[in-house]
Formats: C-alpha cells, sequence, structure tokens
C-alpha cells in the first residue's frame, strides 16, 4: 500500500468514526429494471458490471463467492440475464456493443453492435427479447435473443438511460438522463404513449425500478438549481414515484401521477447526495436507495396510499460510491455495489446488517487516480461541508450534467472532461491553468470543504499549487483521466456530406481552423501561452463579468455536448452557425447556403473520426513521460 492509499484510509476511518453508523438494506432482483447487478431467476447467481476494470462478475449467492470474473469491453454498464436462462446480456457503454454471455462458463455468446453509447437493459420473461437504451441517440433497441440481432429500433427521447418493462410486458418505460422524464413506449409499435414530468431541473437519472406488483415506477434522479451557485441550494436528491395508471383508475381524483420525495429530508436533517439505484423486494414493501456521493443507503417502507409513497425504515453508512442495489429472490438479503471498494455488502434485510463483503476486481486504478476518483466523487468533507454536492454532480464519469449555470462571473455551460489534461487552460474565461486551482471551488462557498492543502490560507491562482497536497494531485490525476471516444457518426469513415462539410472548416473562408486548429480542433494547451478569442457572445449575458474573451473549447465529441457557447444560449451547432454568429465574429459563416452548412454540421458531428491523441503526441501537443 503506498504512502498517498495509507494517507486517504486513515482519513476516512477517522471520519467514519465521527459518523453516525446505522444499518441499511439494499435489493437484489432485477427482473424488468435495469441495473448494474442483476440476479438470475432462480436466484442462484448474481451478475455484476465493473466499469473502471471492463469486467463482469459472477457470485454464487448460495456461498457468497466469486464465481469469475471476465473481461467484455471498455465502461460495461447496464446487466440482465435473459429470460429464465443463465444466459446474460452486458451492455458495454463506451464500445458500443450489447454482449451475450454464459454466465456459467464466460464464454461469449454474439456481440450485437448498437448506434452508440448502450446503457439500460431488461429482458422479458421468456427470454426471447432484449432491450436495451442507447444514451446517444436517444433510443430504445429491441434485439432477438434467438438470432442476437436487432429487429426494431424507435426514437424515444434525449440521451436515454433507465429502463423498465411493465409486468404485462406491453409497455416499457424509459428515463432521460439530463431531464428525468420517463417516456412510456408501446412494445407492440414503439408509438409514444404516456409522459411523465417533473420539476424544471431535474437531472441525471440512470435507473428505472418498477413496482413487482402496483402500477409504480422509482425514479433516481438530482435536481439541479441552476441559479445558485452554493452549496446549501444547488444540487437535491430525490426519488420520484410515478403513477403508471390514467388519472381516472387512481384511487382519489386529487392524486397526482408523480410523487417527488426529497431524499435529503427523509431522515431529520440528514443530507444525501447523488442517488444513483433503487432496488425493491419481491414483495413490493420495502425499496432500497444508494447515494454515491454519501456512501451510504435508505431502507424505506413502500406505502400503499398513493399520497405519501415512501417511509423511513433505517440508514445504513456503507462503502465507497454504491451505485447498485438489489434484493435476493427471497428477499432476505440486500447486496449493494460499492463501485470504489471493488466489491459487494451483503446485508440482512431483516437487521440491516452486514453480513460479508464479496470482491468483484482488483483495483484497476493507479493509486492517484483511485484517491482522485474516491475525492471527486465525494460529497463530505474535506471535499464538501454540507453534503449536498461533489464534483460528479455536474460532471458524472467525465460527462457534462447539460445545465447552464448562474456562476458569480456569468452564464457557464457545463463542459465535458475529455481531453481536459491536453487543453488547459481551464474554464471558460481559462481563470485556472491547472486541476489543482479547483482547492479554490473545494474551500468557496459551492462546496465549502475544508480543502486538500493543508493550511487555511487560501491558494493562489498564479502561483503553482501542483505537489502541495498529494490528495490535490491525485484529484488532478483522476479529472485529468478522461479521454476522448470516437463518434458514432464516423463509425464507417467520413460521409460524403462530412467530408464536403470538412472543406468548408478548413477554409481560408470560414477561418473555422483557425481557432479549432490541430489534432484536438482547439488552440487552448498546456504547452502555449494563453489565447483567448472575443466571438461576439460577451455582451449576451448581463450578468457577464469576465468577457468578451473566451477560451477556446475542443470540438471532438460536440455531437453530444449541447447546448453551447460559454452562456448555453445556442441550442444546436446551427444555432451556433447561424443565429448565434452576428457579424460572423465566430468564424465567417453567413455566406454559406443551407447545404453548405448541413454539411458542416455533419462534419463536427463526426469528430472525432480517427485518434486525436497520437496525432497530437506527433505535434507535440501532448508531452509523454518516458
Amino acid at each position: 500500500m503506498t504512502v498517498l492509499v495509507r494517507q486517504f484510509c486513515i482519513l476516512t476511518a477517522i471520519m467514519c468514526s465521527m459518523a453516525l453508523v446505522c444499518v441499511v438494506p439494499s435489493v437484489a432482483y432485477a427482473g424488468p429494471s435495469n441495473g448494474l447487478m442483476d440476479i438470475s431467476a432462480d436466484g442462484t447467481l448474481l451478475a455484476c458490471s465493473n466499469r473502471d476494470s471492463g469486467t463482469v462478475t459472477i457470485v454464487d449467492l448460495t456461498t457468497n463467492k466469486t464465481l469469475r470474473e471476465f473481461t467484455v469491453g471498455h465502461k460495461p454498464e447496464g446487466v440482465t440475464f435473459v429470460g429464465e436462462t443463465h444466459q446474460l446480456a452486458i451492455a458495454v457503454y463506451a464500445d458500443d456493443v450489447i454482449m451475450f454471455c454464459d454466465a456459467d462458463t464466460a464464454a461469449e455468446i454474439a456481440t450485437v453492435d448498437v448506434f452508440d453509447e448502450p446503457y439500460g437493459l431488461v429482458s422479458n420473461k421468456a427470454g426471447t427479447r432484449v432491450y436495451a437504451t442507447l444514451d446517444f441517440p436517444g433510443r430504445i433497441v429491441e434485439i432477438d435473443t434467438s438470432k442476437h440481432a436487432i429487429v426494431r429500433e424507435f426514437d424515444v427521447g434525449s440521451f436515454l438511460k433507465g429502463l423498465a418493462l411493465s409486468a404485462d410486458e406491453q409497455t416499457l418505460y424509459a428515463s432521460e438522463y439530463y431531464t428525468a422524464v420517463v417516456i412510456g413506449v408501446a412494445v407492440s409499435d414503439g408509438s409514444i404513449v404516456d409522459r411523465w414530468q417533473g420539476a424544471s431541473g431535474y437531472n441525471l437519472s440512470r435507473q428505472l425500478t418498477i413496482h413487482p406488483s402496483r402500477s409504480k415506477l422509482y425514479v433516481t434522479h438530482i435536481r439541479s438549481r441552476i441559479t445558485t451557485a452554493h452549496g446549501e441550494g444547488s444540487i437535491f436528491p430525490y426519488v420520484t414515484v410515478m403513477d403508471t395508471r390514467p388519472q381516472s383508475e387512481q384511487k382519489s381524483k386529487t392524486a397526482t401521477r408523480i410523487k417527488p420525495v426529497p431524499m435529503d429530508a427523509f431522515l431529520g436533517a440528514l443530507v444525501t447526495a447523488n442517488p444513483w439505484e433503487t432496488g425493491i423486494s419481491p414483495d413490493g414493501k420495502h425499496l432500497y436507495v444508494v447515494f454515491a456521493g454519501t456512501d451510504d443507503m435508505f431502507a424505506c417502507n413502500v406505502i400503499d396510499d398513493d399520497y405519501r409513497e415512501l417511509n423511513y425504515r433505517a440508514y445504513l453508512q456503507i462503502g465507497k460510491n454504491p451505485r447498485a442495489v438489489r434484493v435476493s429472490n427471497d428477499g432476505k438479503t440486500v447486496y449493494v455495489y460499492q463501485a470504489l471498494d471493488f466489491n459487494i455488502a451483503v446485508i440482512d434485510a431483516a437487521t440491516m446488517q452486514v453480513r460479508d463483503t464479496i470482491s468483484v476486481c482488483d483495483n484497476p486504478l493507479p493509486d492517484d487516480q483511485w484517491l482522485g476518483k474516491v475525492l471527486f466523487y465525494r460529497a463530505m468533507q474535506p471535499m464538501s461541508g454540507r453534503r449536498w454536492i461533489s464534483c460528479s454532480s455536474c460532471h458524472p464519469d467525465g460527462q457534462q450534467d447539460g445545465r447552464v449555470w448562474q456562476n458569480p462571473e456569468g452564464l457557464r455551460d457545463t463542459q465535458p472532461l475529455a481531453g481536459l489534461a491536453w487543453t488547459h487552460p481551464l474554464h471558460w474565461s481559462a481563470d485556472r491553468d491547472e486541476v489543482q486551482d479547483f482547492e479554490h471551488t473545494i474551500r468557496g462557498p459551492l462546496m465549502q470543504g475544508q480543502g486538500l492543502l493543508k493550511g487555511t490560507v487560501q491558494p493562489s491562482l498564479e502561483e503553482p499549487n501542483g505537489r502541495l497536497s498529494d490528495a490535490l494531485d491525485a484529484l488532478a490525476a483522476y479529472t485529468n483521466s478522461h479521454t476522448f471516444s470516437m463518434s458514432p457518426f464516423s463509425k464507417n469513415g467520413l460521409s460524403e456530406g462530412a467530408k464536403r462539410g470538412k472543406d468548408v472548416f478548413f477554409s481560408k473562408e470560414t477561418r473555422c481552423a483557425e481557432c479549432h486548429s490541430g489534432p484536438l480542433f482547439t488552440d487552448s494547451n498546456p504547452i502555449n501561452k494563453l489565447i483567448m478569442h472575443d466571438v461576439g457572445t460577451g455582451g449576451d449575458d448581463p450578468s457577464e463579468q469576465l468577457g468578451p474573451q473566451y477560451d477556446t473549447p475542443t470540438l471532438l465529441g460536440v455531437y453530444r455536448s449541447a447546448p453551447y457557447l460559454h452562456h448555453g444560449k445556442a441550442a444546436t451547432l446551427r444555432d451556433v452557425l447561424t443565429t448565434s454568429n452576428t457579424g460572423d465574429k465566430h468564424g465567417k459563416t453567413s455566406q454559406l447556403s443551407e447545404d453548405e452548412i448541413s454539411d458542416l454540421i455533419e462534419f463536427l458531428q463526426a469528430l472525432p473520426y480517427e485518434d486525436p491523441v497520437s496525432a497530437a503526441i506527433e505535434n507535440n501537443l501532448i508531452k509523454v513521460e518516458k
């Protein structure tokens, strides 16, 4: 164990000794609800996807022993057993495939290519069909498990992750990641038959749990209050209960089809952060909620009154970054996947005591990246003083949160972290030249943490903060570890339209490539001097304090990072090139025809279409340590 890891373990032990320690349950029956774990219909096997290691682990639930771990690809997410079999379907998120394997032997049966980012998976009871959500572009795909082929695809919404199948198998329910809107889809023809939309600001909904006997869905999500850059009012954790019956069938004429349950007020003044998944007992009497930001779990009683819906049963402080919860088929045991401990907690559902832990994989991360990731997801001290918010609340798994925040410096669109190590300085205003400068954010009003540097004096933004703290350097190591994914629009190379758009992009007349230059499509990098540009947007926001010049963002992955510009006022790429480019200050595009604009957008959506990192190394834009 390195000094770095040992120091963090000591820190964690001290914090835990000061915290309230109780016991909580968790759910181990996936059935028609998506999740990062699933239990076979006969109750003997549990499958767990391990995003960081790129593996899936199979656990024998009769002995609580790991039977096998096998490699499936980059960033696996949802898993589901197929019908009553031990065949397993796995959504390999970063490889754009759904893999089918034999859980008894780990043998690969087939892979099914999908357009992009498969996440949630469910199977019908007969095992003849598996359904999957595609985060981008917001589709549901239906797979025939006898042929292992896609038979239908439904365009449903925007950025889908959560997925559930009704008891009669007539309706699929999918949740939009950035809105927590739930959409009902008819299995018969893929038509949209219903829609549940909560309050504005609902965000980051990854999973749906369907009640085994009642017409209820449980949706985990946060609510982002974008006008408040303060740790005590910006991010709120929720489980929202949605009634899938029409209003005419409900007990009360005044009953609402959407009941939000704020998890930060569920147990007195205890604040929780970043709910990830829920799981429900087979009898439908208990719901379990895990919180990836505060490392804890609620056990809830399910109330059949169409009003309160949930009340408190028990609380348990658990391991690092819990991301999944399932209940055994007999309802006696709860399993919680503790993603950054790389194990599963086995919890007695009656006593809420942890009986055992099951290792699912070795820690695949370097020590500094592991510690940095723990800190990045932590909504507790030393990172966060009020337990509402962590770095991952806005940058989950290196992605953006799809929000435009009212910050003290003005409106700021959240950017993804891909390529961050090579595109410094940071922020739209380029006010930070290293990740370690975010010590200011940790100590500031947003997070109100103790910070990772020793002492009470606020560190300088001008002087280097790197190498002053092992923990702060670890946070930088993890944050800088996110790399680019290839665009799904260029899997077969550039289309003819994209090729024409490439010519438009690199033409001297449009001047797009003057700022969005090189293999990283930005002139922002940590090697050269600071370069800023006035693209005519600084006056669009009356609250702006630092404009009118801004740092150039990379265009790699721009196909999935809307809205655009520093203030997020361009909803689409077409807006960037037309209505948001008055006076041709953001490249010269007013002379382009509609066809040329469309071709240029097609090219932008295709980025990256080749490995940008190798090219950046060759061009000395990325330094490789020898």
